[in-house]
């Protein structure tokens, strides 16, 4: 699908990028802002793998795989013409944010009801699912940003907003079930 012979090429020293149907754009646009911010919720959660328990990496592993589907989809604009395309489009698909659902429904079935917002922390791999949730919810912002002005799947968007959900619970899943998270004690400081 793809060969990666050399990893630099030069075209994007003046500050343009290609998107997927080779329209150059600045690097700066929109919708490189949006994917590129996906890219970096990728990367969150790598170092999120580094700490995962044997119940939530594979379902990792499965995230950050959807999330190059769904830089894929934010990457290449023209929606509307996905039907005549040369090459299949890959998009973001219902499934995939109904599987989110059903996980974030088990997940919740485990934990005690929050009687308090948390704060993130607990385990090292909560901290990291909470970094992950809130580079999730830039990448959420930004896609919406997008849509605005242009063309985007919808599917995309609704992933976004279902995974910022699915990292929540998951770091009270990290945190013992929940019960190391963190609690917020208001005015605690005054």
């Amino acid at each position: 699908m793809v060969v990666l012979n050399r990893i630099y090429t030069r075209t994007g020293d003046k500050g343009e990028t290609a998107l997927g149907d080779g329209t150059r754009v600045p690097k700066h646009a929109p919708r490189v802002s949006a994917y590129g911010t996906v890219d970096e919720l990728n990367a969150t959660l790598g170092l999120a793998r580094l700490h995962a328990t044997a119940e939530l990496d594979p379902a990792l592993s499965r995230i950050q795989n959807d999330l190059f589907d769904l830089g894929a989809d934010l990457c290449v604009p023209d929606i509307e013409n996905d039907a005549t395309a040369k090459y299949p489009r890959l998009r973001m698909a219902a499934a995939q944010v109904d599987r989110l659902e059903s996980e974030i429904d088990a997940f919740n079935a485990e934990l005690t009801p929050l009687r308090s917002f948390i704060l993130p922390g607990g385990s090292a791999l909560s901290a990291h699912l909470h970094l992950a949730r809130t580079v999730c919810r830039r990448a959420e912002r930004l896609a919406i940003e997008l849509a605005a002005a242009e063309t985007v799947n919808a599917e995309a968007v609704k992933y976004l907003n279902r995974l910022s959900d699915w990292l929540f619970v998951a770091a009270r899943i990290a945190n013992d079930k929940g019960a190391a998270d963190v609690l917020w004690v208001p005015g605690a400081n005054r």
